[in-house]
């Protein structure tokens, strides 16, 4: 059974393998040793597969580095310690003649196990707020180019209102997919960056000398992330036909209070207003193949019910070629009723196996054809037995699997 034909006939059964700060893969211990990060690999894809996961949202650049060979970005220092600097001397006996590639190797693996690979990339993010511009490597484009740059809350970005922006990404894009054998391009809600209080955007100057005709700084925001993804979208299909274009936004576009079109919600942030990303227009545009938002509340939650936004984006996706997956949290899960989200009341994540009525709802909503769980290493801890409940929910959807 081809990969396309799998996910077609099961749905898309994903996991986000988060590499930012070591987070998924690899663990502290592995960075910089080859042997050490196969073995967690192996150990990761074989745990999912065995509950029925079909598809890793892989992240090969998260502060515009990589995970694989690239020869316009530096190797990820949580990789090799170092950004920039490959060990050469592959610590396995049998590849000791050849270069170390975690992607194309990560490819090989995932695909022997039936399980697509969409990699992850993040547009604009240079550095973490944590990470001192002092390791960033010499021939890092952002030593180049410091004014294709500039710097919020103690980060650094990629200045999404220059066209050599958008021309950066899309070179890498194409790079990627040129290269490897992967199923999607994948990007999550880290677009402009979240709000910090009332620090403000660094980007005055740049609206100023390239407004393109736009008299509201927020309408070109918006556009500025607008033909970011049409671009990309384009080049992906100039490229190959065969991959799709995914994006995993924040779980509210806009609330109603603001927007009619809205959610019945009250988040303190949204895709729209706070972060520039049109979401709603890119569905009806035909940028993007899937979206996967990212619903990391409990059903019933008074600010952002899960129910409520999982039939609101429903809602979105119909009568379009967009499909609809859904961004569900084992990571909240937790064994102890000592954390309360509110004053008198027990943590519902405390309380039974949130993401078990989740998936039981996903169910009754047509449009949603699969679910993405963060991160890989939380929901292989088995918190309340979510991996035992994910694989009974998918033997139940078919009995024809091949991961047993």
């Amino acid at each position: 059974m081809s990969l396309c034909t799998l996910k077609a006939e099961v749905g898309f059964r994903g996991a986000w393998i988060a590499t930012v700060a070591n987070i998924d893969w690899p663990s502290a211990e592995a960075v910089g040793n080859t042997e050490k990060q196969q073995s967690e690999m192996v150990w990761i894809l074989d745990s999912l597969h065995a509950i029925g996961i079909n598809a890793i949202v892989f992240q090969v650049r998260p502060t515009a580095d990589a995970l694989y060979r690239s020869e316009y970005e530096p190797v990820s220092h949580w990789l090799t310690e170092k950004q920039g600097s490959w060990d050469e001397e592959v610590k396995v006996e049998s590849q000791k003649s050849q270069a170390w590639d975690p992607l194309a190797w990560t490819i090989t693996q995932a695909h022997k196990r039936g399980m697509e690979v969409h990699v992850w990339l993040n547009p604009y993010r240079v550095n973490l707020a944590k990470t001192d511009t002092s390791a960033i490597c010499a021939d890092h484009v952002w030593r180049k180019h410091r004014d294709w740059f500039w710097e919020y809350n103690k980060q650094w970005y990629f200045d999404p209102g220059l066209d050599v922006t958008r021309e950066w990404i899309c070179t890498i894009v194409q790079d990627i997919i040129t290269r490897y054998d992967v199923q999607a391009i994948h990007m999550d809600d880290y677009f402009y960056p979240y709000p910090s209080g009332k620090l403000p955007l660094p980007d005055e100057a740049t609206f100023a000398k390239y407004p393109r005709g736009f008299t509201d700084i927020k309408d070109w925001r918006r556009d500025n992330v607008n033909l970011a993804i049409k671009a990309i979208s384009e080049t992906i299909r100039e490229c190959r036909t065969d991959v799709e274009f995914g994006i995993s936004p924040f779980g509210v576009w806009r609330n109603a209070s603001v927007d009619s079109t809205g959610s019945a919600t009250t988040a303190g942030i949204t895709n729209y207003d706070d972060l520039y990303a049109d979401i709603r227009l890119w569905i009806k545009e035909g940028w993007i193949d899937y979206v996967l938002p990212q619903l990391y509340w409990e059903i019933g939650k008074k600010a952002a019910d899960y129910e409520v936004l999982a039939h609101w984006w429903a809602n979105e996706v119909r009568g379009t070629n967009c499909k609809l997956y859904i961004g569900m949290a084992p990571y909240r899960l937790v064994e102890s009723q000592k954390s309360k989200v509110e004053s008198g009341k027990s943590n519902p994540w405390a309380t039974g196996n949130e993401i078990k009525r989740q998936m039981e709802l996903n169910r009754t909503i047509p449009e949603i054809s699969g679910e993405c769980f963060y991160s890989t290493r939380p929901l292989l801890r088995n918190p309340r037995g979510v991996c035992d409940s994910i694989k009974a929910t998918y033997k139940t959807d078919d009995f024809s699997l091949p991961w047993e």
